[in-house]
């Protein structure tokens, strides 16, 4: 393993050399060590952290964004916005002068306009746009999950520079959902071409944005490769070159990173986080986790549409030695849907104690006095949310044993796993969330709404009329604190009905070196190098 991934380091970096000549041979490669290989390139396709960190991190913007390291709104692609009184309508000044990527098929002969945020928005929204329909198995499974097609009424171009979103309703979190992923916007005259040249799928495999990165070529499940966008708006990265080594096992991530065959790793192993610490080479990086480890029970599913069963394998799971095992001190129990430091979190409520002689007697009551087979499952890549899904399922499936459950481990490698899990092939699954723009609407419409059922972000598919009542009404109510109380009622429901067993709050972390200048770690569970520099 070592030597082929020495072999196809050299050739990659021999390749770029080649491209760009022998000025190059002082440029500055950054190898990212990341963990999972993405889906697509197109961020509007697609809800996984690892797909986002591929595409529309490096290589696109979106109107608004969040300032590294917190939750704050700043300005991108839309130097101002302002809100009607009546919260119906967000008129967004945009940025003149960004220029967008070029590529061996396309080279752009405009900026970036008011017809590119039509085009993005659009696309997703409008079922009668030429660019709305995809090929089977694919969707815009997060504007779907948001429920942006019942909030946005329509995207209105006012000038070159100047657009206009009317809502069918107020949104109280509607500006930092624009800050999201799947809100990245794209090349209208770069997706017509495509499309005019037959070859519209294109730009999920070859993208062209505004980011500070231009995209070079992916070989799948080893290498992405990108390159410094000289015209990025945004002033040129200090890297030239950026390399994403892609490495699923964690261990081999951090020997990588030993060997300086990346610089940057993100989630260690637990056990080698005391070595990393030791290491003078190495500085260990840390952030309290806006996150949630949780298996979801598909209610469409026997024996799982019996709320009494759900109830029994949470008090038959042992969290506490999940905690211990598994994460190893890097998290905290997990009682809610939220993690405890985000606003509107109910500690009020009471978790289970692992109790199998109760959870026997709730399994006899709902039927299965002798138990019944599952399918569990796991997650193959290791998640900020959960550092070992393999030995978390073991864990489980000790437990649920002793109660009659009789659970057989199954996983796909990451693209499949979500495939299937948006299809509602799972039984029970292991998943977990990373937050994406610092709002509860965020966990709960998204991953337990009525809603994320379509587009398979919520993975229960668990549709609970009295708990969307509440989160409808907090998305439509201004203020925070009435906002609060709506979110703390609906965590009582999610803590009796049990769609999942919320396992743990993950502490992330990610090792760099220490020539490695300037980086900073994302509250939510992206690695961002357009301000990265590397110390010759």
């Amino acid at each position: 393993m070592q030597y082929k991934w020495n072999w196809m380091m050299k050739a990659s970096l021999l390749a770029i050399l080649t491209l760009h000549g022998a000025g190059a041979i002082a440029a500055k490669t950054l190898v990212f060590c990341s963990e999972g290989s993405p889906e697509g390139f197109d961020p509007q396709l697609y809800t996984s952290a690892i797909s986002f960190q591929a595409s529309s991190v490096p290589v696109f913007n979106r109107l608004v964004e969040f300032e590294t390291g917190s939750t704050k709104i700043v300005p991108a692609l839309a130097e101002s916005w302002k809100t009607s009184e009546d919260g119906l309508t967000y008129t967004f000044n945009l940025r003149r002068g960004v220029k967008f990527q070029s590529n061996a098929r396309f080279k752009p002969s405009r900026d970036f306009n008011a017809d590119d945020v039509l085009f993005s928005f659009n696309r997703m929204g409008d079922p009668h746009h030429p660019f709305h329909q995809l090929p089977s198995g694919q969707s815009f499974a997060y504007y779907l999950d948001m429920g942006m097609d019942k909030i946005i009424d329509k995207v209105e171009k006012r000038d070159d520079y100047t657009v206009v979103f009317t809502l069918k309703h107020p949104e109280a979190p509607f500006i930092a959902n624009l800050g999201m992923d799947f809100t990245s916007i794209m090349s209208a005259e770069y997706a017509e071409k495509m499309k005019t040249l037959g070859l519209q799928d294109v730009i999920n495999r070859e993208p062209v944005g505004t980011g500070p990165f231009q995209f070079v070529s992916y070989q799948k499940d080893a290498v992405i490769r990108y390159k410094a966008f000289d015209g990025y708006w945004g002033g040129r990265p200090k890297i030239d070159y950026l390399i994403f080594a892609i490495t699923p096992d964690a261990s081999v991530r951090y020997a990588k990173l030993n060997a300086n065959e990346c610089q940057v790793m993100t989630l260690p192993k637990p056990a080698d986080i005391p070595l990393i610490k030791a290491n003078p080479a190495f500085t260990l990086l840390s952030k309290e986790g806006l996150n949630v480890g949780y298996v979801a029970f598909n209610v469409d599913k026997k024996p799982f549409d019996n709320k009494l069963v759900r109830q029994a394998l949470r008090m038959a799971t042992d969290k506490q030695a999940i905690l211990k095992i598994v994460f190893q001190g890097a998290g905290v129990l997990a009682k809610n849907p939220i993690p405890p430091t985000l606003w509107s979190y109910n500690d009020k409520v009471v978790d289970d104690a692992f109790d199998l002689v109760k959870a026997k007697a709730l399994l006899t009551k709902a039927g299965y006095p002798n138990g019944a087979d599952i399918d569990l499952w796991y997650l193959s890549a290791t998640r900020p949310y959960n550092p070992n899904g393999k030995r978390m399922a073991e864990l489980m499936q000790a437990d649920w044993a002793k109660i009659g459950i009789r659970a057989r481990l199954v996983t796909y490698d990451w693209a499949e796993y979500i495939k299937r899990s948006n299809q509602g092939e799972q039984q029970v699954m292991m998943y977990g969330w990373n937050g994406d723009n610092g709002d509860p609407d965020n966990f709960f419409a998204t991953l337990l709404g009525c809603d994320a059922i379509p587009g398979g972000g919520n993975k229960a598919r668990w549709c609970n009329p009295a708990f969307e009542t509440l989160i409808q009404q907090a998305k439509r109510t201004p203020r925070q604190a009435e906002r609060a109380a709506l979110y703390e009622k609906a965590q009582v429901i999610v803590h009796e009905e049990a769609p999942w067993i919320t396992i743990a709050h993950a502490v992330r972390y990610a090792a760099i070196r220490k020539n490695v200048i300037g980086f900073k770690m994302s509250v939510f569970s992206e690695y961002e190098f357009q301000h990265v520099d590397l110390a010759q």
